[in-house]
């Protein structure tokens, strides 16, 4: 299955347009280059999360918004044959050739008002990670699925297998990617304040 990529970048230039910014503004208050917003916004440049959070905050957004359909005021339920149809995503590691090494799976899309944004995430096998760390406001908690994956933190790496979990600041640089050469699955959950 082909995750779909189109849907972020339409959405951001939907919600800029609608609020009457331009792509300069959103540069300037997200701390991004201009062509850095402009290739999200036209799905040249596969973001990780890091930008994406940049950008919602320079909107005014929830990070959700730019993957909800619908809003729901009362409990969601995401049963497994709609996550993989549905509500999936991908997302590049930030690495200097833009692959797309991530694939999301929002687990809330639809619930209004939240501040937490919990997805299941596979995790491409990739045989020589070249990622950049990012950092922004919140907090992130990562349980590993299946597999093996890295996650550099500061300047420490952490290698968690299945069933290893970890919680850590955001606003300290990090990434996550799969360990050399080895797909995985992981569940994170990433609050970020409003």
């Amino acid at each position: 299955m082909e995750a779909k990529r189109s849907v972020v970048g339409a959405k951001i230039r939907t919600i800029r347009e609608t609020k009457g910014l331009s792509i300069e503004e959103i540069a300037e208050r997200s701390g991004l280059a201009v062509e850095q917003v402009a290739s999200i916004e036209t799905d040249e440049y596969l973001p990780s999360l890091g930008p994406l959070i940049k950008v919602a905050r320079a909107l005014g957004v929830r990070l959700g918004t730019f993957l909800d359909d619908n809003d729901e005021l009362g409990p969601v339920v995401c049963r497994r044959e709609e996550q993989e149809v549905h509500s999936s995503i991908s997302f590049s590691n930030d690495s200097t050739e833009a692959r797309q090494n991530m694939i999301y799976h929002s687990l809330a899309r639809q619930k209004a008002g939240r501040h937490m944004e919990p997805f299941v995430i596979d995790i491409r096998p990739d045989e020589a990670p070249d990622f950049k760390l990012s950092a922004h406001e919140g907090e992130e908690f990562i349980y590993v699925l299946e597999g093996t994956v890295e996650i550099a933190y500061g300047k420490t790496v952490y290698r968690l297998n299945q069933g290893d979990s970890i919680f850590y600041d955001s606003i300290v640089k990090h990434h996550v990617h799969g360990a050399p050469g080895l797909a995985a699955k992981i569940l994170a959950v990433v609050y970020i304040p409003i």
